[in-house]
């Protein structure tokens, strides 16, 4: 089983409500099939009057369940199997008919009779039109849906099948299966702990219209906090300049300047429990930031500054506080490697520090693949082959908890939640 895809070999069970958004069902099915999870549909009647079920039988690769009577087969039932072997039960779309069902406890269908026979978690997407999700019966039945434990993923706003503008819309399949690996990786191997990550490069204006930076894109930084979310930790992401999109379900705070990047951290320190330094904060700043842009005709310079060291500030607080408990720190280097990342990890009291060669044109800035050594302060030294890097993210964090031994941190999620994006 790979570690690294937490919906590899899942068994999801996903209904499908009868909707004009069916369609968006077929592509949501096809990506958990892409990650490798094991989808098998359940489809309403309804549902089978906009998209036939040899559709989602083609992208599953097993035949959608269509009627509850075809769940029975000799000694067992049907609907109480699938229930007790899923890992999630996703209902996308879900209209207010399925929904009012569901909050009442019905059993009149393959996907109301598993809902009330599974204990696995419940991730609803509903989709109607406005006014049928504005009604207060339908918001009576989510919320007693909510405090059973299931995770609300939209609806969003925008045109409807009517062609009104209003809320109603089934949220996008690529989000919804971003919430489907917060969801199973609520209990995972970091749940109860609090970890910060800074991501991406800083900017240090000149005038309005230039800055100094420099070429990381927070791809790394990024892909540390989506699997520490999948791993059930609570993440803050304190992000610079990047090219790539934060991940859901972690807590965003910007820090385009390295001053940015210092307060952001220390203000979140007393409540972090690892902190993962993998921006690219610059060392040198402008010491005037110009009002108006700096004509070339002038002929004047800049003359640079040294900005505040993060990690050494870090390191102070950190003897009064008594937290975090463990600093991560990466270092971006083109020479003497070895040499020049261990000196910073002595020097920044790191407990680990991830070395890459951004010299390599496959690896480091702005690619979506790493080779890393990982040096610890015990003087152990493990380079990793070339990887995605998600998969050096995950790498990174095994080791992490390996660092840390058994510690727990008491932090748990809530019950359920309702999600609006």
């Amino acid at each position: 089983m790979n570690t690294v895809n937490i919906l590899a070999e899942k068994k999801i069970l996903l209904g499908v409500t009868g909707g004009i958004a069916v369609y968006k069902a077929v592509e949501l099915c096809s990506k958990l099939v892409q990650a490798r999870a094991n989808v098998q549909v359940l489809m309403t009647r309804s549902a089978q009057k906009f998209v036939q079920p040899l559709t989602f039988g083609a992208m599953s690769g097993r035949p959608p369940i269509t009627d509850l009577w075809q769940l029975y087969q000799g000694d067992k039932i049907g609907h109480v199997t699938l229930a007790h072997e899923a890992d999630l039960f996703i209902i996308a779309p879900l209209t207010a008919h399925t929904l009012a069902r569901l909050a009442q406890g019905m059993a009149d269908g393959p996907i109301t009779a598993t809902a009330l026979s599974t204990r696995a978690p419940l991730l609803i997407a509903p989709a109607m039109e406005s006014n049928m999700w504005e009604h207060p019966a339908t918001q009576a039945n989510l919320q007693l849906l909510v405090g059973r434990g299931a995770t609300v993923v939209g609806p969003e706003a925008g045109r409807l099948a009517s062609g009104k503008i209003g809320r109603g819309r089934m949220t996008e399949p690529a989000v919804i299966q971003e919430h489907a690996r917060m969801v199973l990786g609520r209990t995972g191997p970091l749940s109860g702990l609090r970890i910060t990550i800074t991501s991406g490069g800083t900017r240090e204006w000149v005038d309005p219209v230039r800055f100094m930076g420099n070429r990381a894109s927070g791809k790394m930084g990024v892909a540390l906090a989506r699997m520490a979310r999948d791993q059930g930790a609570q993440v803050n992401l304190i992000y610079g300049a990047m090219s790539v999109e934060p991940p859901l379900g972690v807590n965003l705070v910007e820090a385009i300047r390295a001053e940015d990047m210092l307060r952001a951290t220390l203000d979140l320190l007393p409540d972090t429990d690892i902190l993962i330094s993998a921006a690219a904060i610059a060392d040198f700043r402008p010491v005037t930031t110009h009002g108006s842009k700096l004509k070339k005709e002038s002929g004047r310079g800049i003359q640079l500054e040294r900005t505040p060291d993060v990690l050494k500030a870090v390191a102070e607080q950190r003897a009064k506080l008594g937290m975090p408990k463990l600093v991560v720190g990466f270092a971006a280097e083109t020479s003497d490697l070895i040499t020049n990342a261990t000196r910073k990890l002595e020097s920044k009291s790191l407990e680990m520090i991830v070395l890459n060669d951004i010299t390599a044109a496959d690896a480091g800035f702005g690619v979506d693949t790493n080779r890393v050594t990982i040096l610890t302060r015990d003087g152990a030294a493990e380079t990793l082959p070339l990887m995605d890097k998600e998969e050096v993210a995950f790498n990174i964090l095994h080791r992490i908890r390996g660092l840390l031994g058994a510690q727990s941190i008491g932090w748990s999620p809530g019950i359920g939640s309702v999600i609006s994006s």
